[in-house]
């Protein structure tokens, strides 16, 4: 096998791995509240990746005070995008959501191009605009405005797009792992944060091992899309992010019997596409 063709598998491991958690959470938060589930599974995610990086050597704190404002401030996005996208998550089909995430590449773009003045050309503008309206068949807006499950998957893109605007902006000296460890404390610390507006319930064992199930399996996600980063180039890997939409629809009808109207589909094939092109248009500006 290639390097690509094992980074093209990493990512769809990584993205099977992150959409199995995301279905254990939503069958958990029937039951449980969102900051029960972010304090649970927060605690035995960071314990274990945490000891993961202590054992791979890759925990390194000596960063440039620029690079710890850029790492903070992804912290602080991740913490909100997990905040939005699991509440989002406990009010949606778990395929509408992810659907509205394959906005990401399109955001970012966007926003590197609003931000850092990247350049964009009108193709990939277009692509851009196609995508946007591909979202809106998915959260489809009333008369009143957008409902609140969908404004808080939209924040949740933005917030992602935060994150990884901040990413890109680091300098090459700082690990994936610690930025990975310091990102899990920081979902755990917003959980701690949010549990004294909340009150908890009694925890059956079920329910503890699908959190523990949940933790061990988004370490699985975390380490799949670095592995795919550092085996693959980024612009052949890239686009297999988009096989998580396939887990999220056979996950949503196999475990909550949910399937996506004809208008969703449409929409969410849209947003793939124009993000495909995107990144094909990015690869193609890196070549040339």
């Amino acid at each position: 096998m290639t390097p690509n063709h094992k980074g093209a598998l990493f990512m769809m491991g990584a993205m099977a791995a992150f959409t199995f958690n995301d279905t254990l959470v939503k069958a958990v938060g029937e039951a449980l509240p969102l900051s029960q589930i972010l304090v649970l599974r927060g605690a035995m995610a960071s314990l274990l990746i945490y000891a993961f990086a202590r054992y791979q050597g890759s925990l390194r704190f000596r960063l440039s005070r620029r690079d710890w404002g850029l790492v903070g401030l992804r912290c602080l996005a991740e913490g909100g995008a997990t905040f939005l996208f699991l509440t989002a998550l406990m009010r949606m089909p778990i395929a509408n959501i992810t659907a509205v995430l394959q906005m990401l590449p399109l955001t970012v773009t966007l926003g590197a191009a609003l931000l850092f003045q990247e350049p964009v050309g009108w193709r990939r503008m277009v692509a851009i605009l196609v995508g946007f309206c591909g979202m809106l068949m998915i959260v489809r807006p009333g008369p009143g405005g957008f409902e609140p499950a969908s404004v808080y998957a939209l924040a949740a893109v933005a917030c992602v797009t935060l994150r990884d605007l901040s990413t890109r902006r680091m300098s090459a000296n700082v690990p994936s792992m610690t930025v990975t460890v310091l990102a899990s404390f920081s979902v755990l610390g917003f959980g701690i944060g949010y549990s004294f507006f909340q009150d908890w319930v009694p925890v059956s064992t079920g329910q503890v091992g699908l959190l523990a199930g949940a933790a061990c399996i988004i370490l699985l996600g975390y380490l799949g899309s670095v592995m795919a980063m550092r085996v693959g180039d980024v612009a052949v890997v890239s686009p297999f992010r988009y096989t998580g939409l396939l887990w999220a629809l056979i996950l949503g009808w196999l475990v909550f019997g949910d399937w996506p109207d004809q208008l969703t589909l449409m929409g969410a094939t849209l947003v793939v596409a124009a993000g495909l092109f995107t990144l094909y248009r990015e690869r193609q500006q890196v070549r040339g």
